[in-house]
This record gives C-alpha cells, structure tokens and sequence, in this order.
C-alpha cells in the first residue's frame, strides 16, 4: 500500500505565501508524475499544477506566474510554492501520485487526504 500525506495548508492574507509539501511512503518502485489538484465548496476538483518524473511542469492558467511546483525524487517528495494568494485559491489541496509499487507491475493513482487553504483577511 502506499500513503501519500500533505502538509503546510492554513490561512493566510491575500497577497501572501504557503507552501504545500507531499511525501509518499510505502511499497514505491518508482512513481511517475505527481501533482496538485484542488477542489473549492460545491466545484469539483480541478489541476492546480503537476510535474513528471524528470521535472517537466504543467500548470492551471489561473496559478501560471504564481505557484511553483517542483519535486525531490530521492525523497519521494513534491511541493508547492503559492506565491501572490487570492481569495479564490481557497480550497483543499489534494497530492495525487502515478505510482509503481514493484517492478514490472503497472502505476496506480494515490490521492492524499487533502489540506485545507484559505485565503483571507
């Protein structure tokens, strides 16, 4: 089984900063890509940003300039950066992972279970 577990969520003022970090741990061979999603009240869950294994990123127009993510394959590890916030970022974030428990055996997808952020004054 594999675990994935976020952290660095809270509330923050418009115009400020958090930073979101994700490790996974258990039976891992390899994992493939990772990314951010997030879902506000009554939207569904939508990409927020995800980066491959050898580091090439996507990003969500709305966080294009703003948000950074990037990953620390020896660790298992992806974060994100959340630069310049608005109110509109309020969500929960979730981790989401492309996952090879063993060698030879296919990916699965691992979700986290989310952190909250909330953008206010």
């Amino acid at each position: 089984q594999v675990q994935l577990v976020e952290s660095g969520g809270g509330l923050v003022q418009p115009g400020g900063s958090l930073r979101l970090s994700c490790v996974a741990s258990g039976s891992i061979y390899s994992i493939n890509a990772m990314g951010w999603y997030r879902q506000a009240p009554g939207k569904q869950r939508e990409l927020v940003a995800d980066i491959a294994s050898g580091g090439s990123t996507n990003y969500a127009d709305y966080v294009q300039g703003r948000f950074t993510i990037s990953r620390d394959n020896a660790k298992n590890m992806v974060f994100l950066q959340m630069n310049s916030l608005k109110p509109e970022d309020t969500a929960v974030y979730y981790c989401k992972a492309l996952v090879r428990p063993r060698i030879r055996s296919i990916e699965y997808i691992y979700w986290g279970q989310g952190t909250q952020v909330t953008v206010s004054s």
